[in-house]
């Protein structure tokens, strides 16, 4: 079955998304309004299903209307981006990388990588979406971002994992906590102490619950928090210890807080780059990607003190 529409059809119903009316749609667009809700009414023919709840006063995506637009924003991004790679030439080339990354990606270590990559393409910027693992796959498989940095990707069918680093699980704790003055720790170490950690809804901690589970290590999480950086926070008040990935800590020397190597065993999420099987990347994130590929790695750099 051949679908037909025209991209000013997908323009129309992302604008009037975007500012909620026909009529200020109409005007974003130098359309009549009338030939505004044609665009619209093609577009849910050609895919058969409308798209927006009208009234006079409010509109309204539909639930399809949901699903259909971030695939929508991405079609039209790509097209943007295909257009200025043919007229784009080495240092003049422009265009927009959408990467949906896990917060860890999106603060600590994607902003060096996108550094060292506008030096060579200075035209080219970045839309980071810094989702939750289970998020940020599902905007990758929807077509929203191009691709994504995840550490779960590998086990979903539709979706390709491509391995780049281990970042394994530390301590965080306060200089002056007495676990600060240990070279390493044992897991078993952390029984019975007031541990710090995130929900278990969060993919951190399903990944690290899976791997202690094969173990005799039992521990007791006092506080739980949504985000690795409020773990951090309740560290530095003295709260607690908390058990968290390497690259969620701070990357310089902190004045309150060090990370202490988690041992037996040593439990590491792997990091890497999450594709769609069947999708295609535009020119700029083809080569942002085949440039984290080959040479994103942990090195002495950027590991974070430990003492």
């Amino acid at each position: 079955m051949r679908i037909n529409f025209e991209l000013l059809d997908l323009r129309s119903f992302i604008t009037v998304v975007e500012l909620g009316t026909f009529r200020k749609a109409a005007d974003a667009l130098n359309l009549s309004q009338p030939a505004l809700s044609r665009r619209v009414q093609s577009l849910e023919a050609a895919l058969g299903a409308p798209l927006l709840e009208r009234s006079t006063r409010h509109v309204a995506t539909t639930a399809f209307g949901r699903e259909i637009e971030p695939l929508a924003r991405r079609l039209i991004d790509e097209f943007e981006n295909q257009l200025l790679s043919i007229s784009g030439v080495g240092d003049r080339q422009a265009g927009q990388v959408t990467i949906a990354c896990v917060p860890t990606a999106a603060f600590y270590f994607l902003p060096k990588a996108i550094k060292e990559f506008n030096n060579q393409y200075p035209r080219i910027g970045f839309r980071l979406l810094d989702l939750s693992s289970a998020q940020a796959l599902d905007s990758v498989a929807r077509g929203e971002a191009e691709f994504g940095i995840n550490f779960i990707g590998s086990s979903r069918g539709d979706l390709h994992f491509t391995p780049l680093v281990e970042d394994p699980f530390v301590l965080a704790c306060r200089k002056d906590h007495p676990f600060a003055k240990r070279r390493s720790l044992k897991w078993k170490d952390l029984e019975n102490r007031q541990l710090i950690g995130v929900s278990r809804a969060s993919g951190n901690r399903v990944l690290l619950d899976s791997a202690l589970a094969k173990t005799t290590v039992r521990l007791s999480w006092f506080y739980e928090v949504n985000h690795l950086s409020t773990s951090l926070g309740l560290v530095e008040r003295g709260l607690g210890v908390s058990v968290l990935p390497r690259l969620a800590t701070p990357q310089e020397d902190h004045p309150l807080l060090m990370t202490v190597p988690l041992v037996d065993p040593i439990v590491t999420r792997t990091i890497g780059i999450v594709e769609r099987r069947a999708g295609r990347l535009s020119p700029a994130a083809q080569r942002f990607r085949d440039m984290l590929a080959g040479s994103w790695t942990i090195g002495q750099d950027n590991e974070p003190p430990t003492r």
